[in-house]
């Protein structure tokens, strides 16, 4: 899955509320989201951020946990990252699926005609909400049920009148 990572960020109220007083702040906390997304998804992520009007930017890509984070060099912009990499994905001997997160409708054009399928920055907003939920879900139900110590402590016979008691039966 290629993300185009602001567009995720301005497409979400939360995010982008934090990106208007820290982007770096917003920038983590879309990583975040995406590696427990990675998680419990069948996608390998890669998220692309802008970098084109940095001056002598070279570019980057990075590791961070599960996921592969991109930020593009001078003069490219997220888009033009999104596109060549679809296309060389989609041509590579892969059999992979190729799918490309992102609200840009132009972009959804373009990457639909390598043979990616799209999913709109919202949807994907969506589908790690539905994740992050799924995970609390196994987690709850996971858990060991903790008893009281004192109880265990008791005979069996104490320990009925003491349920009896508190349940008056």
């Amino acid at each position: 899955m290629l993300v185009d990572g602001y567009n995720v960020i301005h497409a979400n109220t939360s995010l982008s509320a934090m990106a208007a007083e820290s982007l770096d702040a917003a920038r983590k906390q879309l990583c975040d989201a995406l590696c427990e997304f990675r998680a419990l998804s069948r996608y390998r992520i890669i998220v692309i951020f802008d970098a084109h009007l940095v001056a002598g930017g070279e570019g980057s890509v990075e590791n961070y946990r599960n996921i592969k984070v991109v930020f593009t060099k001078e003069a490219e912009t997220a888009d033009n990252y999104i596109e060549r990499a679809a296309y060389k994905l989609a041509r590579s001997q892969s059999r992979d699926k190729i799918t490309v997160a992102t609200s840009d409708v132009l972009e959804q054009l373009i990457i639909l005609g390598s043979g990616a399928s799209r999913v709109s920055a919202e949807d994907l907003w969506t589908e790690i909400e539905a994740a992050r939920q799924e995970m609390r879900t196994r987690f709850i139900q996971n858990r060991p049920i903790k008893r009281n110590p004192i109880e265990s402590l008791l005979d069996p016979e104490t320990a009925r009148k003491l349920d009896e008691m508190r349940y008056k039966k």
